[in-house]
């Protein structure tokens, strides 16, 4: 088995709550009262450029919620997108005992809007734990598509062999795996130190 150098991260339901995912979408259109087949059309249009750097919440606001008048502000929905984020118990801990030993580079690789992305970087400290943002925003590319690993591993300067590669998607994992990366999926953090530890990961 080769040793492991690196650590790759999903964010949204491994390290924090998924940022604006189905069910916070839910949440928000039963908190200000709109159509959630009109809202959830628009979304899908427009989740791919939003999630890859090419579209700004601005915008995507504009095109999903504020393209007719509204009785609450783009500031006030803004907000309420941002509170849905969580850290999940047990797992940035674990980060961070990771990133004191030295030992391993560790970088996020996640599919997220650049603002939100930027938000739970900063509310949540992430910038303690990894050195590295692989996030689809500045990529331009989202996983599970192939050529995100092959970025990952590229801008990292790794081998897949050497990198584990943590997600709670089973699709985004049978993909990294197929790029040749150690794969964990992930269900709560005792279960990730323990999997970790089977890899060789020393903590």
């Amino acid at each position: 088995m080769a040793k492991i150098t690196a650590l790759f991260w999903d964010v949204g339901g491994v390290l924090l709550t998924n940022g604006w995912d189905r069910r916070a979408r839910q949440r928000a259109v039963k908190e200000f009262k709109l159509d959630w087949e009109d809202f959830e059309d628009r979304h899908e249009l427009m989740v791919t450029r939003f999630e890859t750097g090419h579209l700004t919440l601005e915008r995507y606001l504009e095109r999903t919620i504020f393209y007719r008048p509204r009785d609450f502000s783009k500031d006030q929905f803004r907000e309420f997108m941002f509170a849905q984020s969580r850290p999940i118990e047990g797992t940035l801990d674990l980060a961070g005992r990771l990133a004191r030993t030295g030992r391993y580079l560790l970088a996020t690789l996640n599919n997220e809007s650049r603002e939100l992305n930027l938000y739970r970087i900063e509310h949540f400290g992430l910038r303690k734990c990894f050195s590295v943002f692989l996030s689809s925003c500045f990529l331009a590319v989202k996983k599970p598509d192939d050529e995100m690993f092959r970025l990952a591993l590229d801008l990292c300067q790794r081998a897949p062999e050497e990198c584990v590669f943590i997600d709670d998607r089973e699709l985004n994992l049978e993909c990294a795996s197929r790029s040749g990366l150690q794969t964990i999926r992930y269900r709560n953090a005792a279960q990730l130190e323990s999997d970790l530890r089977g890899a060789g990961v020393e903590l």
